[in-house]
């Protein structure tokens, strides 16, 4: 059983706008505190053979300037590399670019804050009709794949099955719960309520495959 309030409600979700040469860009962040230190949390965000334990197998070059993939998912390029304090890489997924970047700080008592931001041009068209949750809820789900990873007991959705959780009643509500804090983050950063509601329940329909 995974604790899906609790998981939800440690995460910090924010959205925000930056101007990048190229344009306008959205940025979207989320962040939660593990009970690890610095250096085992970038080793779990950067190792190729722990990856896999919480996210997806990756292969290529993970040093700076190489090339990496994440199967089934996204490919880049490493741009910068800081251990153990974060990395930052670019996202390139469905003939897009986009970029990321992991900030690790220290949380006290051995506990690390780990923040990722992801960086994309988005245009108003595709934002109005699937807002932030349809990479945000991605996201949340990596999160939980590593808090599971540095959980005590070791529970939590194990990769290689995560399709199957995320078509469980579990695995439906957790979803949901993400896509509604995506939303209330959409609202915060100046949505109108109502194109943020309605963009949520398609991108929520979307991972759970309920109808709108």
């Amino acid at each position: 059983m995974i604790d899906v309030t609790g998981q939800i409600s440690a995460v910090e979700r924010r959205i925000g706008d930056r101007l990048l040469p190229a344009g306008q860009a959205r940025v979207l962040t989320v962040s939660q505190t593990y009970d690890a230190p610095a250096e085992d949390v970038f080793d779990a965000c950067t190792n190729p053979e722990r990856i896999p334990r919480w996210f997806l197998p990756v292969s290529g070059d993970l040093g700076v300037g190489g090339r990496y993939r994440i199967e089934g998912n996204a490919e880049g390029t490493v741009q910068r590399c800081d251990p153990p304090h974060g990395f930052a890489a670019t996202w390139e997924f469905g003939g897009e670019v986009s970029w990321i970047e992991v900030r690790l700080s220290d949380a006290g008592a051995g506990r690390t804050r780990f923040a990722l931001e992801h960086v994309a041009h988005v245009d108003d068209q595709r934002w109005a009709e699937y807002g932030p949750g349809a990479v945000g809820i991605g996201w949340d789900l990596a999160l939980l794949g590593l808090a599971s990873h540095f959980g005590a007991a070791g529970e939590g959705v194990d990769p290689a099955s995560a399709a199957e959780w995320m078509g469980s009643d579990e695995g439906r509500r957790f979803v949901t719960a993400s896509g509604d804090r995506w939303t209330e983050a959409s609202v915060d950063a100046g949505t109108p309520a109502a194109q943020a509601h309605a963009a949520g329940e398609r991108v929520a329909a979307f991972y759970t495959g309920a109808e709108v």
